[in-house]
């Protein structure tokens, strides 16, 4: 199945497509897998958070424009999924799990030792240095080992306070 890229329309601001060249290839060979092309919207906007680190407006547009599909509904699956950013995050994306098992385990304290020491200071902003962003997520699914932690793809168990600072130096 083959897929095409379109020009920016007239008028707005410069954009450089995601979907040029290999990465346009990339897409065509996914898109086979599957009986729609549809089906690839997943994937799609991986590969481009992959490439931007996050999924713009346009960004949703563009995946729409490949995938035959209308913005408003490329833009409802995005914000359905928390996995999917939507703005600008620091080099590594920093999830600690504050459901009720945790946080009667110490999320909170996690949560702000996480914040004093990258300096992001406060939830879903970066730190100065633009390396880290750090955020609140609803049940990692390790209540058993509270509290858990996603670093970037990195699944951590058993975080308390005092495990923080290392694991900021670990990702640099």
């Amino acid at each position: 199945m083959s897929v095409t890229a379109h020009p920016t329309p007239a008028g707005t601001e410069a954009y450089e497509p995601v979907f040029t060249g290999p990465t346009l290839e990339q897409l065509g060979e996914i898109i086979a897998r599957y009986p729609t092309k549809q089906a690839a919207l997943l994937p799609a906007l991986w590969m481009v958070q992959r490439a931007r680190g996050w999924i713009s407006d346009r960004n949703m547009a563009e995946v729409a424009e490949v995938l035959g599909l209308t913005p408003a509904y490329v833009k409802g699956v995005v914000t359905f999924y928390t996995m999917y950013h939507q703005h600008p995050v620091g080099k590594h994306f920093v999830q600690v799990c504050t459901t009720s098992p945790c946080n009667i385990c110490g999320a909170e304290a996690v949560t702000k030792a996480f914040l004093e020491t990258t300096g992001a200071k406060e939830l879903g902003a970066t730190s100065p240095d633009g390396k880290r962003t750090v955020i609140e997520v609803e049940c990692l699914g390790a209540c058993g080992f509270a509290t858990p932690v996603l670093v970037d793809d990195d699944f951590i168990e058993s975080v308390t306070p005092d495990k923080v600072p290392e694991l900021v130096r670990k990702y640099k």
